[in-house]
């Protein structure tokens, strides 16, 4: 087993895996990740799914929204990662899962859908996730945080959230960007998304905007993908119907936004197995999953895939992304947290805050 930091000033600790389950033995000519015996997943999954089903009763009971509630669980449980024993399901969880997750929102999209909006609309849309990612940039700047904590905001923010959030880690890399800080963003990310929810359609109503106008707004602005559905039709059916249209918009430029990102970073820091297979992919660092999401898409635009077959793969794939955050936070070291200060939050509030006006001024002005 390799032995890591875990910070300044803490001793190093045994390291089995983290949330993208980096092969850094195989780098350096180590022994390969070990292979544990179906039975030595049970310990750590049991205890996600407990946490992850507990995440989803708060969020049935109280309006808490599940990947918040997940976080929250988690961070609250993270000192059961220091059993051994947990590691296997853990990193099963906040790798495999997590991937496949990803992947299979990929059910939820088809180019007939984005070709739906019209030009105008998804210019302004792109338009929109362009000035949210360059805010989540300068807010980091201002903050004095890395570029990639700014890219991993902005990004999360334009996009669609937590699933976001964690295929951009993936491209970032560990190396790059600890796990702290990540989860300090993702966190931020979420209650900025669970805001939203609370307070877009209350504002859109007091400006009496058309059902057009205010899905447009929910799609362009909010993050989390179920809230932004759930802020359209908390306004009206029509609202709710465009608001799905402008998010899963948002969610199928989740591949071309990552390649772009690692583009824009460079080599050197993405962690995902799947991004060292050589050719332009490698120099990409898109990960597999990203791919596959993007080649899900794409067969969901040309066959005629069953109702039945997408619903189940969104009740798959929250279930999956659910697992995986609460995962991820279990094995977050809360005093790193604690570190990282109130300035933390001005990228993600920055980025969420542009994505408001922007899609507010598009809306008011061009629909």
């Amino acid at each position: 087993m390799k032995q890591v930091q875990s910070g300044p000033g803490h001793s190093s600790a045994p390291y089995v895996a983290d949330l993208y389950g980096e092969i850094l033995l195989a780098q350096s000519g180590g022994p390969p990740r070990p292979i544990y015996r179906l039975s030595a997943y049970i310990p750590g999954l049991t205890i996600v799914v407990i946490a992850s089903l507990a995440a989803a009763w708060f969020a049935d009971h109280y309006g808490l929204p599940m990947i918040l509630g997940g976080l929250l669980l988690g961070l609250a449980l993270n000192f059961l990662a220091a059993q051994p024993k947990l590691h296997p399901g853990l990193d099963l969880c906040s790798t495999r899962f997590l991937r496949w997750g990803i992947v299979l929102l990929g059910l939820q999209v088809t180019a007939a859908q984005i070709g739906s909006l019209g030009a105008v609309s998804f210019g302004g849309l792109i338009a929109i996730m362009a000035m949210v990612m360059g805010a989540g940039l300068l807010g980091a700047k201002l903050a004095g945080q890395s570029r990639y904590t700014g890219w991993l905001v902005g990004g999360a923010t334009a996009i669609c959230g937590a699933s976001a959030a964690m295929a951009i880690y993936a491209v970032i890399g560990r190396s790059r960007l600890d796990q702290a800080q990540f989860t300090f963003s993702l966190v931020g990310v979420t209650l900025c998304s669970a805001i939203a929810l609370t307070f877009y359609p209350v504002i859109v109503g007091q400006l009496d905007f058309t059902d057009r106008q205010a899905g447009f707004l929910m799609g362009a602005a909010v993050h989390d993908v179920a809230q932004a559905l759930g802020a359209g039709y908390s306004y009206s059916p029509g609202a709710g119907e465009y608001a799905t249209i402008v998010k899963l918009a948002r969610v199928a430029l989740l591949a071309p936004i990552v390649m772009l990102i690692g583009l824009a970073i460079g080599s050197g820091g993405g962690e995902d197995g799947g991004a060292r297979r050589g050719g332009i992919l490698a120099s990409l660092k898109l990960p597999w999953f990203v791919i596959a999401f993007f080649g899900l898409l794409a067969v969901n635009s040309v066959l005629p895939i069953p109702g039945w077959v997408k619903e189940a793969g969104l009740i798959v794939s929250k279930c999956l992304l659910l697992f995986a955050v609460t995962a991820m936070a279990m094995r977050s070291r809360l005093d790193s947290l604690l570190d990282q200060g109130v300035g933390a939050v001005l990228p993600v509030g920055l980025a969420s805050l542009t994505a408001f006006l922007g899609a507010l001024f598009f809306a008011w002005s061009m629909l």
